[in-house]
């Protein structure tokens, strides 16, 4: 009937077309007959007689493309749609007929309907939409378990089996014992349709197509109910008009198969032509001689593999290995018992000597294989590092430093000495003019002499030791100050010129006093004006011993530290007036310095450097020497370089433009350094230790920035005792002059001079 309705369709499509209009080639070309399995209409079965007949590709409407055959086109399409609708309704009549006579079978896939395409009149299958609500056990539905692909036996410990899409818990199930499974099997028929899922680790039901599926799965069937595995085949490749043409022919092999090559002939000829020309020389042959042939295996090029490492060799035997070892060296009973108590990695050796008579008495050693298998283990395992011994000259690795006798001037010997009695010599200085020497003793007693002949101008004896003694740096002025037991007493020399003594007194002891201050230090003019005592600082009673006097360029202000409490004065003379520029420090302090230039201020506690600005009181910037104890302190006369010694014998050389940190560490004495100053003119400066020594160095300081400071060791003056473990207690240089002079703690004062 369907194939009836396709001809009468074909034919009407006939009559339309116009007469003069030619059948197109394209037809006529391709003589195959496709089918597709996604086109609409179409009937189940099929007669005998047609099944092996082929028919005709559909036509192409070339005037289809074009604006007058569209009217026609559409009323042809109406028509087909009309006649597919009534198929359609005679074929679902057909299969409830079909259906009502049909046994109750249970079918697994939804049932599909048969039918013919109107492009290619071909049979084919069309099965219903799928809906998306439908009862399926399937893996589209929503789990409600969510954890993926992870092993379930993490779970095995916890309350729950996983999480939801919300992220909540999803509680395990109550579960039976096997009782209580085999009572469920008894009790309920219907149980055996079940099964364990383990993803939410209880029992789910089947549906009846699973059941249908696993049901032709145990008996080997396919698992699709409607399947048919004789159903008639579709000849694609035979039949009229569908004949294949084959790849392969029957033609005769071409020429070119077998001509030699125009591109190989042409290289050939290149080759041989380079050969004509001598441009390639074949080997020459060899010709037969029976004379030996020597080979030098030594001139091989070297391999870059490293040659394997050679075993370290074993210690030779000694004395104690021996079958007759001496008798020193067999252990006694109790050192026996201590071998055999002590752990095996902890003696001193792994076996004990013994003596035998004679060498064919000696038994076999146990330990032979344990010991090998262990040196093999070691060769084995640890690594072997092959170390290369370089012969290098100690002396190369020395920096290249200029003669000491190209830098001269320096102290070389000792040209006078003056003895305190009884005392250590704790302070020394020296007058700005280089002619003056005032040193203090620890018995209160002060000496003022000359520094070329060495003779003793005057003597004067203070209330308590003396801590500290400074010139002032004024050199229209000419006094000393000394400090005491809670006081400063500045000093006049005697003998002085009236155009230095009278700017002294009134530099001291004005006519006019200026108004006295609300500061808790006093200054008072003291009576003994004959002994050339003539101002008298009065410190706090609680303030000790000043330790250190410093004095600024100008003459005018000078600090003391005191060692009590470690406070620090700045005094100025001309205003008779003393204050304390700090009222709370960290640390205590142990030293100060004016800068010889600017308006800066040097604390060294017993750790850090500190340089404050006076005028913006302010903090500068800390050095950090690393010394554990600062114990001396001086600054070169251009103000750009600083060097800091402590008691643990170490020198550091500052440069304040540079960095924080030291530019060099000196270690030259081997105990602590006392003392440290630089010489106001000439490039030296000394360094005095407790261990009776004084280290002379060439420190010479460029303007040019980029160019590093020449530190050289020049000279170790040595002339002091140490006495009650303290050496050389202070060094000053002589102004002027390449001279030292030295305070010790044998009461000494010594006067160097150069060559």
């Amino acid at each position: 009937m369907a194939i009836a309705e396709d001809e009468s369709r074909r034919n009407k499509r006939k009559t339309r077309e116009p007469e003069g209009e030619t059948k197109p080639a394209f037809s006529d070309a391709v003589n195959l007959v496709l089918a597709s399995d996604e086109e609409e209409g179409g009937d189940d079965h099929q007669d005998a007689d047609t099944d092996n007949e082929a028919e005709d590709f559909p036509e192409i409407d070339t005037g289809s493309d074009s604006g007058v055959g569209s009217e026609e086109s559409e009323e042809e399409e109406e028509e087909e749609e009309e006649e597919d609708e009534g198929s359609d309704e005679s074929e679902d009549e057909d299969e409830d007929e079909n259906t009502d006579g049909s046994d109750s079978t249970v079918h697994i896939f939804p049932k599909a309907r048969s039918t013919v395409s109107n492009i290619t009149g071909r049979p084919k299958r069309v099965y219903p939409e799928i809906e998306p609500e439908y009862d399926s056990d399937s893996s589209t539905e929503d789990d409600p378990n969510r954890i993926g692909n992870v092993p379930l036996h993490w779970y095995d410990d916890l309350p729950h089996i996983g999480y939801d899409i919300s992220g909540k818990r999803v509680l395990r199930p109550a579960k039976g014992d096997e009782l209580d499974k085999f009572l469920e099997t008894v009790e309920d028929p219907a149980s055996w349709t079940s099964a364990f899922d383990k993803n939410m680790q209880m029992d789910k039901p089947l549906s009846a197509e699973e059941l249908d599926i696993i049901r032709r799965l145990r008996l080997g069937e396919n698992p699709d109910a409607a399947y048919d595995p004789y159903e008639p085949t579709v000849e694609w490749f035979t039949g009229k008009g569908k004949e294949e043409v084959m790849p392969l022919s029957a033609a005769p092999e071409p020429k070119r198969r077998w001509l030699p090559s125009k591109w190989e002939k042409q290289k050939i000829m290149k080759i041989v032509r380079a050969i004509r020309q001598g441009r390639i020389v074949g080997s020459k042959p060899k010709t037969a001689d029976n004379t030996a042939r020597f080979y030098a295996i030594w001139n091989e090029p070297t391999s870059a593999q490293p040659p394997p490492l050679p075993a370290p060799k074993r210690l030779p035997p000694t004395h104690a290995e021996s079958y007759n070892p001496p008798e020193e060296y067999l252990p006694t009973e109790a050192e026996r018992n201590e071998w055999q108590n002590t752990e095996p990695e902890d003696r001193e050796r792994d076996f004990i000597p013994q003596k035998y008579s004679a060498l064919r008495l000696v038994p076999g050693y146990d330990q032979f294989i344990k010991e090998r298998f262990s040196r093999q283990l070691d060769l084995y395992l640890a690594p072997r590092v092959q170390r290369k011994k370089l012969n290098i000259d100690p002396n190369s690795l020395l920096p290249k430093l200029p003669s000491p006798s190209s830098l001269r001037p320096f102290p070389t010997y000792q040209s006078l000495k003056v003895v305190h009695s009884g005392s250590r010599v704790r302070c020394v200085s020296v007058s700005p003019d280089g002619s003056w020497v005032a040193s203090g003793d620890e018995g209160g007693v002060v000496y003022l002499w000359e520094v070329i002949v060495g003779r003793e101008v005057k003597r004067w004896t203070l209330d308590s030791k003396i801590g500290a003694i400074e010139w002032c740096p004024r050199t229209d002025v000419s006094y000393f100050v000394a400090s005491v037991e809670d006081k400063l007493h500045f000093i006049v020399p005697p003998n002085l010129p009236s155009a230095i003594l009278l700017p002294t007194q009134s530099a001291l002891s004005p006519a006019t006093l200026p108004p006295p201050t609300t500061s808790p230090i006093k200054w008072a003019s003291t009576s003994r004006v004959e002994d050339g005592v003539i101002l008298t600082i009065a410190l706090p009673a609680t303030s000790g011993l000043p330790k250190q006097i410093t004095w600024h360029r100008r003459g005018d202000y000078l600090a003391s530290v005191s060692s009590s409490e470690s406070q620090v004065w700045i005094h100025q003379v001309s205003r008779r007036h003393s204050q304390a520029p700090f009222k709370k420090i960290k640390g205590a302090i142990q030293l100060v310095l004016f800068h010889p230039i600017k308006p800066h201020f040097f604390v060294a506690t017993q750790r850090y450097v500190r340089l404050y600005d006076l005028m913006q009181q302010k903090l500068i910037k800390t050095l950090m020497p690393g010394i554990k104890w600062i114990s001396s302190m001086d600054i070169h006369p251009s103000g750009d370089h600083i060097i800091v010694g402590g008691y643990d014998r170490k020198l550091c050389w500052f440069d304040l433009e540079l960095s924080e940190k030291p530019y060099k560490v000196l270690r030259y004495h081997s105990r602590a350094i006392r003392s440290l100053h630089f010489h106001p003119t000439y490039p030296l400066f000394a360094s005095s230790s407790d261990d009776g020594s004084i280290q002379v160095f060439h420190s010479r300081v460029y303007n040019d920035l980029m160019t590093d400071p020449l530190i050289v060791p020049l000279k170790i003056l040595r002339g002091h005792n140490v006495s009650d473990g303290l050496g050389v207690l202070q060094a000053k240089w002589v102004n002027k002059q390449p001279w030292l002079v030295s305070a010790g703690a044998d009461g000494k004062v010594v006067v160097w001079c150069s060559s």
